[in-house]
């Protein structure tokens, strides 16, 4: 593989991780901007040799995720952990910590972690809390309300 292809690859998953991107074109622009020349051939063939898939973004957009990015089945799995054990969600500037009953961090993170929630870089559990390091460039104010949409779910 070239440099110039590597790098542009490079430039995708980065691009696709900052922000919903939902069309070829929309992938070419955002590339432009950021100082690589694309055009849409090329940029069709680049999603094809990453494997990138489209999943529903935040905003209920299909947007182009890396292969193995959340998909609809594991964040409802996900949605149904969160109404089962998470008593509340808070953050501060860098963390997101969800608060469990006694003996329940575990599950929820390990639920979590299959999700492969493309905000969520990383947990680690206690006994009754987790601690949820959103991914670079995601804030952990909107991860949280996200996060607690999921645990609103089906509450009436």
């Amino acid at each position: 593989m070239t440099t110039h292809r590597r790098e542009r690859h490079g430039a995708i998953l980065r691009l696709i991780r900052e922000r919903p991107i939902s069309t070829q074109s929309e992938l070419v622009d955002a590339l432009r901007e950021s100082g690589h020349e694309a055009v849409q051939t090329t940029v069709s063939r680049d999603i094809a040799e990453l494997g990138l898939v489209k999943v529903r973004g935040s905003s209920g957009r299909l947007v182009y995720a890396p292969a193995g990015a959340a998909n609809p089945d594991r964040l409802r799995d996900l949605e149904a952990a969160f109404r089962r054990w998470a008593l509340g969600i808070e953050c501060n500037d860098n963390l997101v910590v969800v608060f469990t009953p006694r003996g329940f961090a575990a599950a929820l993170s390990e639920a979590i972690d299959e999700s492969r929630h493309p905000h969520v870089l990383a947990t680690v559990a206690g006994d009754n809390t987790i601690l949820v390091i959103p991914a670079s460039g995601v804030s952990p104010g909107g991860l949280r309300s996200e996060l607690s949409e999921h645990l609103m779910e089906g509450a009436a």
